[in-house]
């Protein structure tokens, strides 16, 4: 308001406001010249708050000559006299009605309370202001203001508001100016309180009103800027305040024929047109006005009203939303079956008509131009949403409520109509017209499915789903520099969430985001969504819901189209194009591609169900249940891998079992013989899963046997005419098949025969081992068919009860033992590969027939990729040393370049390439302190040791990511020679050991062969499990140093070759932990001395030459661990003299050679843990270390025969012993580093510390005077200059 501000309770004076008029009316005569120079935008603020200035006074002139006809504190008779013969006071009263300025300003507060308190009070204050006016008449008014003319400034303006008193004139237009305010809350305020005053006072016209709007809020097209969308925006709030007030809807039903609403809309339409962000809050304006009509006044006066029947008919070409939207709703409203909406709704309308294709093309505009409000979402899509998802809730309803039958009937027959209406919806906008057009509209399509999908079913959320929209999803989150990536991510992120808690709902998203995909969409967009959504399965029904949706889609012939992905049908001129291989992705290897993924994923969803969890124990009762639970899984499972890996239908693709009562399905395309052999891989690891899972067993549980329900599941299989093998086997195949069933037999009733113990767990074990078997068997054709034979020979050597029980066999059953004793194993002719007598290998295998463990060892190599721990946990006792090579030289064994048959020492060649290098020497000052480096490995191999069996072969599971390089012939290592870790084998040695590793060299130069050698480390990994739990049970055996030895030479050769990290911490890991920490060792008279020399030798020059810390770090705890070896036994100093001359070699080393990498620290350790080594050591020590050219070691040598001393703690006589044999050499060392004194300040101070403790140690074995009578002069002098008070001491 302009002017001077008044108390908030203070009302106008007429003479105050006559002079104020006068000075106003004054004011622009005197400055009209300059008036004339201002720009029009000046001089129409001018007159704004000239205006404002009149109102006011007009205002307070009206509460000045209606306060004697209200006194508050007076009596009513008084009162009446007083108002005919006294005159009006000089000071007015303020206890009148009369307008509060302050409710204006409160009118625009932020708080809504206050707003509302405000209005409240704005109403009252006029409701008292027009009921005095009415009371009093307008004649007196007319008089009482007629003295300067004045106060009929609102008369005469022509504005149809003639009946109110002029507060209530000033109100009005000061409320109408109020909502074209963009202050604070302003236009909100001033709206709420139009709307209330007008509720209120029904002597406003609105006519009037509705003319004085748009008067008071002037705009033109030339208006820019700020102003004219106020004034718009004031437009817009001042009818929808007509609208809340009720004055329309209430004239038109009190006035029959009243045009009043007509007018409205035709007012409002034209208001809609004149701006785009209008058009939409028009239409609310229009639909609140339809909420307080009835039915037939909706359709005359607003449907059938030129300008809405106008709008209406353009809307369908022009691609207006709004219109659309007002059209919906008000057929919503009046179920008008009228041909009065123009193209946009059908005749008659039915939701089904209206999503009809034909129907949807033609409005299709209109829902393209709806993304001129992003990020908000048109309304028009809330009320699609609703048509889309309200029959299906209601008839669900339908269903929950009642149960007859023509009820149902009528759910079904909708449930199908609107899952049409939605396939149709989504095929013709969101995939023909949204995702075919800009980044905007996709961006709109992703959120119109966002909003849908928590009201839909999951049959419906397949529909939405489609293949376009995953297609478009991905090609959106493949590439991150895409303007779409961030609302992609924000997509999928809403939609895991809203699946989260629905296993229904997770089971449709994740089928559709694969099969549209290939089963990669995790790849292709670089996320793990569907990995996620398939961890979220944590129950036993939960799990088994997803494997048999899985199932499903593996056997649906429409699970994969084989289109491509096509670029153009989802992305527009500015969108990124996908890479050719992610175009390849849906081409004709999509259909194997989701199959793999199902097979692959199937078994894993087993890992969710978890028997136990940490920090948490399960009841016996709650543990059969689990288990229970999951067996039910695991079956389900295993048929499904089993009848789509082993078995086909000769007729048709539909099998029923009667003896299973089950029916089992083939997809009609040819399953592929890649996916058949994933089948049978997963039916391996699934077995062999199931049998870690049995130590979790209880005793209610009878029947969990997954092996034995494995088997009964094949053998009825095999009986059905009908149902036969995937593939032919060769005879020897057959023949290895049908034993290896019949011995399993076997072996399982006499397991249950047996009961519990030792030898039923032997016999499991060799029944999971046949299972594998059997699978090798028939996943690689005349491979393994002698490595079945061979273990069904052995467990009836092992078991002979189960002879008695084979009546499956035609010849005795001893036949098989005999020839095993006679010939080892079962002679190969197959790829020329005959056993011959010619090219013997100097190997011990190869010197006699074969005894029983090592022909299972030999087995399980030949089955390791999938042989369990347990298998060989029960065995690994009884192996014999041939096996236990065996398994070594696997270890060993490297694909690079052409095997030697020299018999030269691989761990000589390995030291050799390890310690010599052309480095840079090592100068002094680059040399570090080395007292902890004897405990170096125990921090570093912590972390990276192996862990325990059972996860070790969950991690071999996985390929080998740190694959070595391909040498093939074509580089040598750094001393020429590249292939020396076979111990003189040939190939064809190696093929007779295992066939696997044969496949493996006979594929070693072919294309693609640097897979191979990634082969070759898994196939080690798993070899060093079985060691691993060889070691766990047998650290006390003398087997065990060769265990170590060839560790040790594989651990050397990793480094040197630049081999797999996976494979260098898994063999550190091994010795440290299984052997070097083992809480037992190899003791008694089987292990000789000069091997534990030679191995000892070989560690310490390993630990002093060594460029690769870890390397040396091992060969200091192979050091310990082999002296730890020497002292268990009782030998002669005599003996152990070699033992100390390695030491002794290694220290002149370092003395001498600046190459050497030794830490003193190690061998202080060793010192530390072996006294009597420190005792042979310490006249050495002192003097070798006056040769010792760099300084620095020679401070660190002080520091050794520093720890030698102190080894002597508690054995003085010994101690006193050795000293006085070396006081003499002792002195001449005093005087030599005296002589020589660091000019480094540490180095000196543990120099002198040196030297104290020599003073302190003598005096305590009592040999102070010989001490000093050794001392010369000129030493005597240096240790007063240099020692001080500490050698004053030693003196007194």
């Amino acid at each position: 308001m302009a002017g001077k501000k008044r108390p908030s309770t203070a009302l106008a004076e007429p003479e105050a406001a006559a002079e104020e008029e006068a000075a106003a009316k004054l004011a622009p005569a005197v400055e009209a010249p300059a008036k004339k120079k201002k720009l029009a935008m000046e001089r129409k603020k001018q007159r704004k708050e000239i205006d404002k200035e009149r109102h006011r006074q007009s205002a307070e002139s009206d509460a000045a000559a209606a306060k004697p006809k209200q006194p508050e504190e007076v009596a009513p008779e008084a009162a009446a006299a007083a108002a005919a013969v006294a005159p009006p006071p000089v000071i007015p009263v303020v206890s009148g009605p009369g307008l509060h300025m302050n409710v204006f300003r409160d009118l625009a507060s932020p708080e809504v309370s206050q707003r509302e308190a405000a209005a409240e009070a704005l109403v009252a204050e006029l409701r008292q202001v027009q009921r005095a006016y009415e009371k009093g008449g307008r004649k007196g008014e007319s008089e009482a203001e007629g003295g300067d003319g004045s106060a009929r400034m609102e008369a005469e303006k022509d504005d149809g508001l003639e009946n109110c008193a002029p507060s209530v004139r000033y109100a009005i237009r000061r409320l109408i100016r109020g909502i074209s305010s963009s202050r604070e809350f302003a236009r909100q305020g001033f709206a709420l309180g139009l709307a209330v005053v007008l509720e209120s006072i029904h002597s406003i016209s609105i006519e009037a009103i509705m003319k004085l709007i748009p008067n008071l809020l002037e705009y033109s097209a030339s208006m820019r800027g700020p102003e004219a969308k106020d004034n718009l925006l004031g437009r817009l709030f001042g009818y929808g305040s007509i609208v809340r007030s009720g004055r329309v809807s209430g004239q038109w039903a009190r006035e029959e024929g009243s045009p009043i609403v007509k007018d409205f809309v035709d007012e409002v339409v034209k208001l809609g047109s004149k701006k785009r962000y209008l058009t939409e809050p028009t239409v609310a304006v229009i639909l609140d006005l339809a909420g307080k009509l009835p039915e037939e006044a909706i359709i005359s006066e607003i449907l059938e009203a030129p300008s809405v029947q106008d709008w209406f008919n353009r809307a369908a070409d022009a691609g207006d939303p709004d219109a659309l939207y007002l059209a919906l709703k008000l057929q919503e409203k009046t179920n008008a079956q009228k041909e009065i909406f123009g193209k946009l709704l059908p005749y008659p309308f039915t939701p089904e008509v209206f999503f009809a294709e034909e129907h949807l093309l033609s409005i299709a505009a209109c829902f393209k131009e709806s993304t001129f409000c992003l990020p908000r979402i048109h309304s028009l899509w809330l009320v699609i949403t609703d048509m889309l998802v309200r029959e299906a809730a209601s008839q669900s309803d339908i269903a929950t409520s009642s149960s007859k039958k023509h009820k149902k009937n009528k759910k079904g027959s909708s449930s199908e109509d609107t899952k049409r209406n939605l396939h149709t919806f989504c095929e013709v906008i969101i995939e023909g017209t949204l995702l075919l057009s800009s980044h905007d509209r996709k961006h709109l399509a992703f959120n119109i499915l966002l909003n849908l999908l928590p009201r839909l079913s999951p049959s419906s959320i397949q529909v939405i789903l489609s293949s376009k929209v995953v297609h478009g999803l991905m090609d959106v989150l493949s590439n991150e520099s895409s303007w779409l990536h961030n609302a992609g991510q924000h997509f999928l992120k809403e939609l895991v969430s809203l699946v989260s808690d629905d296993n229904d709902r997770r089971v449709a998203v994740i089928t559709n985001l694969q099969k549209y995909t290939g089963g990669r969409f995790d790849c292709m967009t670089k996320t793990r969504t569907v990995k996620d959504l398939v961890a979220k399965f944590r129950s036993g029904q939960d799990c088994l819901c997803l494997v048999q949706s899985l199932m499903s889609l593996f056997l649906d012939e429409s699970s994969v189209t084989d289109e491509p992905s096509d670029q153009s049908q989802t992305t527009d001129e500015n969108s990124e194009v996908g890479t050719i291989e992610d175009k390849d992705l849906f081409g004709q290897g999509s259909a194997d591609l989701l199959k793999s993924w199902i097979v692959t994923t199937i078994p894993c969803v087993l890992k969710n169900l978890k028997l136990t969890s940490k920090g948490s124990s399960l009841t016996d009762s709650e543990m059969v249940k689990c288990i229970e639970e999951k067996f039910l899984v695991q079956t389900e499972v295993l048929k499904f891998l089993a009848v789509q890996g082993l078995f086909s239908a000769s007729l048709g693709y539909e099998v029923t079992s009667f003896e299973l009562h089950e029916k089992f399905k083939w997809p009609k395309p040819a399953i592929s013989t890649s996916t058949r052999n994933e089948c049978i891989e997963q039916l391996q690891f699934l077995i062999e899963d199931a049998q870690k899972d049995e130590a979790l067993h209880v005793s209610e549980v009878k029947s969990n046997d997954l092996g034995f329900y494995f088997m009964r599941f094949i053998n009825t299989l095999c009986n059905i005419p009908s149902v036969s093998l995937f593939r032919t086997l060769s005879t020897n195949d057959n023949n290895a098949f049908k034993k290896l069933l019949d011995v399993e037999s076997l072996l399982f009733y006499e397991e249950r025969k047996v009961g519990p113990g030792l030898d039923s767990t032997k016999m499991h074990a060799m029944r999971h081992l046949l299972i594998q078997l059997l699978l090798q068997v028939l996943l690689h054709p005349d491979e393994y068919w002698e490595a079945a034979i061979d273990v069904t020979i052995c467990c009836k050597k092992s078991f002979p009860s189960i002879i008695e029980n084979d009546k499956s066999s035609g010849q005795p059953s001893n036949e098989g033992v005999e020839g095993l004793n006679e010939d080892g194993l079962v002679k190969s002719n197959k790829d020329g590969l005959e056993e011959s007598n010619d090219g013997v290998s100097e190997d011990s295998n190869e010197d006699g027939p074969l005894e029983f463990m090592d022909v299972l060892v030999q087995t399980f190599l030949s089955v390791l990729p999938h042989v369990s721990g347990p298998v060989f946990r029960v065995v690994c006792d009884e192996i014999t040393e041939t096996g236990l090579l065996d398994m070594l030289r696997v270890v060993k064994i490297d694909l690079k370049g052409s095997r030697r048959q020299s018999g030269s020492d691989d761990d000589d060649d390995a030291c050799v390439d390890i310690e010599d290098d052309d480095e840079t020497v090592v100068e002094d000052a680059e040399v570090g302190d080395t007292d902890s480096a004897a405990d170096g490995l125990d921090e570093e191999m912590d972390d990276d040791s192996a862990d325990e069996v059972d996860e070790g072969q969950d991690d071999l599971k996985e390929t080998v990511v740190h694959e070595s390089k391909d040498g093939d012939g074509a580089e040598a290592t750094k001393d020429g020679d590249d292939s020396d870790d076979s111990d003189g084998m040939d190939d064809d040695a190696m093929f007779r050991i295992d066939p696997y590793i044969a496949r493996i060299f006979k594929e070693r130069n072919l294309p693609g062969s640097e897979t191979k050698q990634s082969q070759l480390m898994r196939f080690k990994l798993r070899v060093l499990t079985l060691l691993e739990i060889y070691l766990q049970r047998n650290t006390g055996k003398n087997l065990v140093l060769e265990v170590y030895s060839f560790l040790m030479q594989a651990f050397l050769k990793s480094h040197s070759a630049d081999g797999s990290e996976q494979f260098k911490q898994r063999i550190g890991g091994i010795l440290q932990k299984r052997i070097f920490k083992a809480k037992d060792y190899p003791k008694g008279d089987g292990v000789e001395l000069s091997s534990l020399e030679a191995l000892l030798e070989k560690a310490l020059t390993l630990a002093s030459r060594s460029r690769y810390t870890t390397v040396a770090s091992v060969a200091q705890n192979a050091a310990f661990w082999l002296l730890k070896i020497i002292n268990s036994k009782s030998h002669s100093k005599q003996e152990l003299a070699s033992v100390v001359d390695k030491f002794q070699y290694i220290l002149t080393d370092y003395f001498n050679n600046k190459r050497s990498r030794l830490k003193l620290g190690f061998v202080k350790e060793a010192v530390r843990r072996n006294p009597w080594i420190g005792e042979e050591l310490f006249g050495f020590v002192l003097q070798k270390i006056g040769c010792t050219k760099a300084e620095y070691r020679r401070v660190q040598t002080l520091e050794l025969v520093d720890c030698i001393l102190k080894s002597w703690a508690g054995d003085d006589s010994s101690a006193s012993k050795v000293l006085k044999k070396h006081l003499s050499q002792l002195c001449e060392l005093i005087q030599e580093v005296l002589t020589k004194i660091p000019e480094n300040k540490s180095r000196r101070q543990e120099v002198r510390r040196f030297c104290t403790r020599v003073l302190q140690t003598v005096t305590k074995l009592n040999l102070k005077d010989r001490f000093q009578k050794k001392l010369n002069p000129e030493t005597l002098s240096l240790c007063e200059a240099q020692l001080g008070a500490a050698f004053v001491r030693f003196r007194k």
